[in-house]
């Protein structure tokens, strides 16, 4: 099978379909690959072996009898261990949810079911998903399949390792500040922020609800652009859980479409200083897309400094102090990582209803003032963070060094809920990967996507790490 261990959708669909290949091999080269690799890598919480030998089997008697199959069918997939699927552990890195076992399906989950995909197991998370490095004293240490010394990222680093690692073809991680994006560009994966209602986030945990509904969504990870666009055309629609979903209708570009539209490459003081590599991956995918018609040039966003204050606000302090009061009584269960969050976040004066009312108002204007500024300019390049995948360990919140610095490319498309992507764009001195952030216009993810891919065509495919 010569797409074995990385093929991508459309080559694992096609050899189903044509019977050249059966949903159950794929499914147990699949399960023997995590076999090996788990010790590892370390990105499983939970492997459904029997599921999914069961579904294989159900999957090849679909292709045998020749029924309707759907566009997923037999392609097994991983899905974060913080949202729903009925019966499996959803522990979101956490002691106290071990024993937190979903009665029913996300409505994601759902729909990736019912096109036909066969969900292997769910994959670690840093604790309550409050950490770019995923590690818990649940399941332990997430490795970065591209270097074991280094972090695979997070919140999303377990589904991002087990997808470049081979384990599966593609999957769903969420963000609140970068966290499907970040361990991307770490592990050499592509991932989609999307926008928030696109794809329905009912059924994650920790739930996301009023103001915190624009800073969290769920959204498809993938090695390639056109899987991320297939996982997304299958989960996204509206869902009556979700107060922001929408019925937006699904758009396709061509590259025909796309000349002489206007790219900008983000310029800003506040988003700090990125490795002389990372911006030279940034501007090879604008020469990239000069050399294909576009037009890029230098983009500077005014208001960004105050976006990011803003971002810190609602996913520091105040989901702080309910993520304090959830844990009270038990905090010598919880991880160091979310401890020294919670030192962090918890440790100034209450938080007022003024202050959060002003907050919410000021995030709306700083969105028009975003979206008049990229009027002209539809899509903006940007790192994800300032650099490769950092060693365990190394990972922190404190001033100066730590997340808020770190990560500031990422974080202010969650304040303002404009969509992101991560595409895999070079590899580093010491060998790791760097990617690039497309960043769009909020409902226009599918334009996000396709200038990613034209990116991706020029940069990639580079060898994967196993």
């Amino acid at each position: 099978m010569s797409f074995f261990p990385y093929g991508n959708l459309a080559e694992i669909t096609r050899e189903i379909r044509s019977k050249d290949v059966s949903p159950v091999e794929i499914v147990e080269l699949h399960l023997k690959r995590i076999e090996a690799l788990q010790p590892k890598v370390n990105a499983f919480v939970h492997l459904d072996v029997e599921g999914a030998c069961r579904q294989a089997r159900a999957a090849e008697s679909s292709v045998l009898r020749g029924a309707q199959l759907g566009p997923l069918h037999g392609v097994p997939l991983t899905i974060k261990s913080c949202i729903d699927v009925a019966g499996w552990p959803c522990p979101a890195g956490s002691l106290l949810r071990k024993d937190c076992v979903p009665r029913q399906d996300a409505p994601l989950v759902a729909r990736l079911k019912a096109a036909g995909a066969i969900l292997l197991g769910n994959t670690n998370a840093p604790e309550y998903l409050m950490a770019y490095e995923t590690n818990n004293l649940l399941n332990g240490r997430t490795s970065n399949p591209w270097n074991l010394a280094h972090s695979a990222g997070g919140s999303s680093g377990g589904e991002a390792a087990a997808i470049a690692a081979g384990c599966s073809v593609g999957g769903v991680g969420s963000d609140g500040g970068g966290s499907i994006r970040v361990p991307a560009h770490f592990c050499g994966i592509c991932g989609l922020k999307p926008t928030p209602g696109r794809i329905p986030s009912t059924g994650h945990f920790p739930p996301g609800a009023g103001a915190f509904s624009w800073i969290g969504v769920v959204g498809p990870m993938a090695r390639t652009i056109a899987d991320v666009r297939s996982l997304f055309e299958v989960m996204a629609g509206p869902d009556a859980g979700d107060a922001l979903s929408a019925p937006v209708p699904m758009r396709t570009y061509r590259e025909s479409d796309l000349r002489g539209m206007r790219v900008g490459i983000l310029e800003s003081d506040a988003l700090g200083v990125a490795t002389a590599e990372t911006r030279a991956a940034v501007e090879r995918a604008a020469k990239s897309l000069s050399e294909r018609g576009f037009t890029a040039e230098p983009f500077p966003l005014k208001g960004l400094d105050r976006a990011l204050e803003l971002w810190w606000f609602f996913f520091g302090p105040v989901i702080g102090n309910l993520i304090r009061h959830s844990v009270a009584g038990h905090e010598d269960q919880i991880s160091p990582m979310l401890r020294e969050y919670l030192s962090c976040t918890t440790s100034g004066n209450s938080i007022t209803l003024d202050q959060f009312t002003k907050a919410c108002a000021e995030r709306d204007l700083l969105r028009a003032k975003f979206l008049r500024q990229m009027q002209d300019t539809p899509v903006l390049l940007s790192p994800v963070s300032t650099s490769p995948a950092f060693r365990h360990g190394q990972g922190n919140y404190l001033p100066g060094t730590g997340y808020r610095d770190t990560m500031r490319f990422s974080q202010w498309l969650n304040l303002t809920g404009f969509p992101g992507a991560s595409v895999p764009v070079a590899l580093s001195s010491e060998g790791l990967p760097i990617g690039v952030q497309v960043i769009g216009r909020p409902f226009e993810d599918e334009l996000v996507l396709a200038v990613a891919e034209v990116i991706e065509a020029a940069c990639s495919p580079f060898q994967l790490p196993f």
